[in-house]
């Protein structure tokens, strides 16, 4: 790298840089808003997510300290994957009336398969608490990132809205025989026009966005700040955008406040406050497993009923077993530790019921904490099973999911708003910059409509003379309405069709054929 380039990087890192040429983590950056209670507490949902929990501690008959790995049921993970897909699935339909801006939203997010990858997001944005969209120019399109809760931080001047944030990404790279760990930092910031982050807020006009690299050798140390041509040879220091009307980036948390940091911005994961059930949980089954396992059959023999006397060809005589010697089955034991010398069986019953009972209940607790219908969970002795129920609108569930469907909606309301000023900005966007209301956000949840319910409330409905068939067949099939009126002609068609074959010969002569 020459000196020119060197020069211009220190000279377009800004003011603040000077106190962080090396940090072991990014939470001692002075722009960094998360405290380490936070941090922790994000780090451990991800665990229970992915997981991970510590080894089981036990001590044998020999009074040895040993360990093992727990049996756990992946209750983290199913919850928010059952919950995710009530949410959002692809048939998610993002539409607008202006016909330019139609077109180039279904072209970008269609092009980046975005029903599909926000799908899978959701889930981890509902296991960790938060979920954070960026838009990106990726050649001719405008693509998203999405950045999970682990590696998204608020800035300093966030109050509860996360307006400014810290965007980290990973990079490992082989150097000889070791491991080099490289962290961008995006800082996404407000400023006022002489580029400073103080200030009142309708003077912070413009979107800055600074870039920082760190090198370690170490994955749990941030490192040394390097110069960002190491590693992004044409990423700039620092980029200043104007006419934004909202930052490059959405931040959807799940409903409902966070009661471990009252005053933080980020959001909770939905079993927060369900952890100690899940330990409950994995307890009880670890136990049921550990039982199973040493609940096997044990049958104890004497020591002279398990061998036998045989002579060979030579006349040598040897002990064999009498038993099969692959089988666990069978202990041996000296006659005289024995009351009678007679084969005795130590098996007892495996508690299965109690410990399903009990793990049945873990679960009907679980659902309470995290705001799901009874029921919803269940389990039989393999594994935790998602119920499929028929959801009224009273229930818990259906009040939860509308909660966050309206949070998801606002969110990718935003993002679409802000993938259309980055496309203005590079010139991919020649239509206006829409408002939020002429976005709209069409999330299917037919998994929550008891259809026979449903058809009978609308027969009802068009008998009583308060509602035309087409609606009825539109609201019934999820159809449009030009769609039911053709739906509608073709079932006409077909009854007359009908009709017409049951005519005898003396009507027909009558009253003539019949025109359709």
């Amino acid at each position: 790298m020459n000196l020119i380039q060197k020069v211009k990087d220190f000279f377009k890192q800004g003011r603040y840089n000077m106190t962080t040429s090396n940090l072991d983590s990014i939470l001692d950056h002075p722009k960094i808003a998360v405290t380490q209670e936070e941090f922790r507490r994000i780090q451990h949902n991800l665990s229970y997510y992915q997981s991970k929990f510590d080894d089981v501690e036990y001590t044998n008959t020999d009074g040895d300290r040993k360990h093992r790995k727990l049996n756990h049921l992946p209750i983290a993970r199913t919850a928010s994957k059952k919950i995710a897909s009530l949410v959002y699935n692809e048939q998610a339909e993002i539409t607008a009336n202006d016909d330019t801006l139609n077109d180039f939203l279904n072209d970008m997010l269609g092009n980046d398969r975005f029903n599909k990858n926000f799908e899978r997001y959701l889930e981890s944005c509902l296991a960790l608490g938060g979920l954070a969209m960026r838009p990106y120019v990726d050649g001719d399109k405008i693509r998203v990132a999405f950045i999970q809760a682990p590696v998204f931080l608020p800035l300093q001047s966030n109050t509860q809205d996360v307006s400014s944030a810290a965007i980290l990404t990973k990079t490992i790279k082989s150097e000889g025989k070791n491991n080099v760990y490289y962290t961008l930092v995006e800082f996404h910031e407000w400023v006022t026009k002489d580029g400073s982050e103080y200030g009142s807020t309708k003077d912070k006009s413009l979107y800055r966005v600074t870039n920082e690299l760190y090198k370690s050798n170490s994955d749990s140390s941030l490192g040394q700040r390097v110069n960002l041509s190491e590693l992004y040879p044409d990423l700039e220091p620092v980029t200043v955008l104007k006419d934004l009307s909202r930052p490059l980036f959405t931040y959807l948390k799940t409903p409902g406040m966070n009661n471990k940091d009252i005053n933080s911005p980020l959001g909770l994961s939905i079993f927060d406050n369900a952890k100690t059930t899940i330990d409950f949980i994995n307890r009880t089954y670890d136990e049921f497993m550990w039982e199973v396992k040493m609940g096997q059959r044990r049958v104890i023999v004497p020591e002279q009923m398990t061998q036998l006397k045989v002579q060979d060809e030579q006349g040598d005589i040897t002990f064999k077993r009498r038993f099969d010697v692959e089988q666990n089955v069978y202990m041996q034991i000296a006659a005289g530790n024995m009351d009678s010398g007679n084969i005795t069986d130590l098996t007892t019953p495996i508690r299965s019921s109690d410990y399903i009972s009990a793990i049945a209940e873990g679960l009907k607790l679980f659902e309470m904490q995290i705001g799901v219908s009874n029921g919803m969970f269940t389990f039989d002795g393999q594994g935790v099973k998602t119920a499929t129920e028929i959801v009224s609108e009273n229930s818990d569930t259906y009040q939860m999911r509308n909660s966050i469907v309206a949070l998801v909606e606002q969110s990718i309301r935003e993002l679409c708003v802000s993938m259309c000023e980055l496309g203005k900005a590079v010139g991919l966007y020649k239509g206006t910059i829409p408002e939020l209301d002429d976005i709209s956000v069409n999330l299917d949840d037919g998994v929550f409509t008891d259809r026979h319910a449903e058809l009978d409330y609308w027969m009802k409905m068009v008998a009583a003379g308060l509602a035309p068939k087409t609606m009825a067949i539109a609201k019934t099939l999820n159809v449009t309405e030009e769609q039911a009126e053709e739906i509608y002609q073709s079932i006409n068609d077909e009854t007359m069709v009908s009709a017409n074959a049951f005519r005898t010969s003396d009507e027909v002569d009558i009253y003539g054929e019949e025109t359709h």
